[in-house]
């Protein structure tokens, strides 16, 4: 990776590739008012600098079948290893969309989807609650969705 200095075009381009990362190099240039030429020349940088990480297509949970949306606080038993452990095994459930290590009370935050309450059931029961170090697991049922996105904030870059 390299380090880049964003200026208000990369920005821009930033911004419209969060609302659609599907937009064609022509139909992006048009919208951050560029050729595409020097657009796509700025994309590629952007994406060699790792400001981009990836792109990726988001699915509708319901449409999947996972009605089920849960955030689950797990304590750990730290000796022995146990946040080394718990940080490989989370990577192997697929449930689990996000792990966040946290300060206070609750060593991690998973983010899970579920099909219903069986399945949620029979991964805490069987699976996290069953894994070496794993000590309490309270969970958080999601009522409805209030705001939901995947783009950063940007407005706090004022470069030029």
């Amino acid at each position: 990776m390299q380090s880049i200095v964003l200026d208000k075009i990369d920005l821009k381009i930033l911004q419209v590739l969060q609302e659609n990362g599907r937009l064609t190099n022509v139909e992006l240039s048009e919208r951050v008012a560029l050729s595409p030429s020097p657009c796509l020349r700025r994309l590629k940088q952007l994406e060699d600098a790792g400001v981009i990480q990836r792109y990726a297509a988001l699915l509708s949970p319901a449409a999947i079948e996972l009605g089920l949306q849960a955030f689950i606080r797990v304590t750990v038993n730290k000796a022995g290893g146990g946040r080394e452990k718990f940080d490989e095994t989370v990577q192997q459930w697929p449930e689990i969309l996000s792990c966040f290590a946290l300060t206070g009370e609750t060593d991690y935050m998973l983010h899970a989807f579920f099909v219903d309450m069986e399945h949620f059931s029979h991964f805490v029961l069987e699976i996290l609650l069953n894994q070496s170090g794993v000590q309490d697991a309270r969970s958080s049922f999601v009522l409805r969705e209030v705001k939901k996105t995947t783009a950063l904030p940007l407005n706090h870059l004022h470069n030029d």
